[in-house]
C-alpha cells in the first residue's frame, strides 16, 4: 500500500470489501459495458439495424475494461464518457458504431448510479436484519431482568434490560423499513437523452413514440427495475440521491443512539461492548477498558448524519434541464455515506453479538434508588395498617430528603428503609418494608412488551427475510 499519498480510512479500516466493490471503478465501468449492452440489445428489438454479431462483441469484451486506453484517451478529450466509449470500440470494432447510440453521458452515467445505490441499499438491507436477529435475541434474553430507567438522565421508573433493547431495535426497524421502501422506489433514468425529451430516439425511430418507450422498457427489465423515472431532464431528480442519503443519515441516528447508551451503561459499569483478551484500552491506564467500538460508531454516525446536507444542497441548485455542479460532489458524497453506514453496521454487528451483562451491578444500582421508587406501596401499606395518607405522605417526603442528603452530602449508603422502620407513624418493621422491595414488582409490563414485539412484529419478519441476512465481520482495527 502506498504510503506517500492520502488513502481513505473507509478502504483500510472501517468498510467492507463488498461495500467498496460496489463503488469501485471496476463495478462502475462494467456496469456501463452492461448498459451499453441493454441498449443494443433493446434497439435491435425494437427494429434498429444492429446485428447479432456486434452484440456478441459487445459482451466478448463486458469485463476486460482496457483502463489505460481509457485513461490516455481522456487525458487528450476531457470527456470520461467517451473516453470510454472509444476505449469499447477498439476492442469491438464491429460494434463502435452503434455504442452509446441516441444516448448521452446521463444514460450509463446516471442509470449506473441508481443501480450502484440500489445494490448497496441492500447490502446495508442484509445488515440490518443481522442487528435486528441479534438485539431480538439480546431482548428476549434478559426481557425479565429490572434495571434503572432514566428521564433526564436521572433514575426515573425502573425497566428491564430487555426492555431497553427493543427501543434500539425498534428504531433499526424502522431504518429497515425505510430502506425496503427506497429500495422499491428506485427507478432507473431510462433513456431519455439530452434535456429528457428523448428527441435523439424519436431521430433514430422515425417518430414511433411506442417503439422509442419499448427501449427504455426493455432496458429496465434486462435490469430488473419495475420503474423508470417519469419525467427528467438531461438527469434523474437529484432530490433521489437526498432521499437515499436520508435513509442512511436514519441508520447513523439509530445507531449513534444506541452507541451513547452502551458508553454510558459501561461508565455506570453495567453493560460493556465486547473486549478482547489482547485489547488495549489506554496507553497510560492499564485498568481501564474503553467502549472503543460504540465511540467509532458515534464518530462515524456524525460524518453520515452530516453528509446528508451535501445532497440536499446539491438538489437545490440544478439549473432547469441539467448542471455539472453536482458531479464531483456526489460521486463523494453518496459513496461515502454507503460506506460510512456500512462500516457503522460493521462494527454493530459486533458490538451486539457480544454485549456483557453485569446483572449483580444492575440490581445494586437498583436497590440503591428503590426505597425512593417504593415510596407510593410503602405509604399504602401503612395506610391499610390505620394510618393517614396525608400525614404518611408529608413524612416520607421528609424521610427521602434526608435519605437524599446521606447519599450525597456523606458518601452514605440509602438508609430510607431504616428511617421508615423506625418511625412509629408507618406500623412496619424492616422486614415488612423489604418484601416491598422486589424490583420485579415495579417494572410494569415491560417483559410482556418485549414478548409481544417481538412475536408480532420481529420474528414474523426474521421468518419472512429467513437466510438474507448479513453475516459477522472481523473488525479491522
Amino acid at each position: 500500500m502506498a504510503t506517500d499519498s492520502y488513502v481513505s480510512p473507509f478502504s483500510t479500516r472501517y468498510a467492507s470489501k463488498e461495500m467498496q466493490f460496489l463503488f469501485s471503478e471496476d463495478h462502475k465501468f462494467r456496469t456501463w459495458r452492461r448498459l451499453w449492452i441493454a441498449l443494443a440489445r433493446a434497439e435491435q428489438a425494437e427494429g434498429l439495424d444492429i446485428t447479432d454479431e456486434q452484440i456478441a462483441q459487445l459482451e466478448a469484451h463486458k469485463d476486460d475494461i482496457n483502463y489505460d486506453v481509457a485513461r490516455a484517451r481522456e487525458r487528450e478529450v476531457r470527456h470520461d464518457v467517451m473516453s470510454h466509449v472509444y476505449a469499447y470500440g477498439l476492442q469491438c470494432p464491429d460494434a463502435a458504431g452503434i455504442i452509446h447510440l441516441g444516448a448521452t453521458s446521463c444514460y450509463v452515467g446516471d442509470n449506473t448510479d441508481v443501480l450502484i445505490m440500489k445494490e448497496a441499499l441492500e447490502l446495508v438491507r442484509s445488515k440490518l436484519l443481522t442487528v435486528i436477529s441479534l438485539l431480538a435475541d439480546f431482548a428476549d434474553r434478559y426481557k425479565a431482568l429490572p434495571c434503572l430507567a432514566y428521564t433526564h438522565l436521572q433514575p426515573a421508573q425502573l425497566t428491564t434490560v430487555g426492555k431497553r433493547a427493543t427501543l434500539w431495535l425498534n428504531e433499526i426497524y424502522m431504518d429497515y423499513e425505510e430502506v425496503e421502501h427506497r429500495i422499491q422506489s428506485l427507478a432507473l433514468l431510462g433513456s431519455k437523452g439530452t434535456t429528457g425529451t428523448q428527441a435523439s430516439f424519436m431521430e433514430l425511430f422515425h417518430g414511433d413514440t411506442a417503439r422509442v418507450r419499448g427501449v427504455e422498457k426493455r432496458i429496465a427489465d434486462m435490469f430488473g427495475m419495475s420503474r423508470v423515472v417519469p419525467v427528467s431532464g438531461q438527469t434523474y431528480s437529484r432530490k433521489v440521491d437526498y432521499q437515499v442519503v436520508s435513509v442512511l443519515s436514519g441508520i447513523a441516528q439509530s445507531a449513534s443512539k444506541f452507541a451513547y447508551d452502551m458508553r454510558l451503561l459501561a461508565s455506570f459499569k453495567e453493560m460493556e461492548e465486547p473486549f478482547e483478551k489482547s485489547q488495549i484500552g489506554s496507553s497510560a491506564m492499564p485498568y481501564k477498558r474503553n467502549p472503543m467500538r460504540s465511540e467509532r460508531i458515534d464518530a462515524l454516525s456524525r460524518y453520515v448524519m452530516v453528509d446528508t446536507l451535501n445532497t440536499a444542497i446539491t438538489a437545490s441548485c440544478q439549473f432547469f434541464e441539467r448542471t455539472l455542479d453536482d458531479s464531483a460532489n456526489k460521486r463523494i458524497a453518496v459513496a461515502e455515506a454507503f460506506l460510512g453506514v456500512d462500516a457503522i453496521l460493521n462494527i454493530m454487528m459486533n458490538v451486539c453479538d457480544g454485549m456483557v451483562v453485569y446483572e449483580k451491578v444492575i440490581r445494586q444500582r437498583v436497590m440503591r434508588e428503590l426505597p425512593f421508587m417504593a415510596t407510593e406501596n410503602i405509604m399504602m401499606d401503612a395506610v391499610e395498617k390505620g394510618g393517614n395518607r396525608q400525614e404518611l405522605h408529608e413524612k416520607l417526603r421528609v424521610h427521602a430528603q434526608l435519605a437524599a442528603r446521606h447519599v450525597k452530602e456523606e458518601g452514605g449508603e440509602n438508609d430510607m428503609i431504616e428511617r421508615v422502620a423506625a418511625d412509629p407513624s408507618f406500623q412496619l418493621n424492616e422486614e415488612d418494608l423489604r418484601a416491598v422491595l422486589k424490583p420485579e414488582n415495579y417494572t410494569g409490563r415491560s417483559a410482556e412488551q418485549v414478548t409481544e414485539y417481538l412475536d408480532e412484529i420481529i420474528r414474523p419478519l426474521l421468518k419472512e427475510t429467513a437466510g438474507e441476512a448479513g453475516g459477522q465481520v472481523e473488525l479491522t482495527v
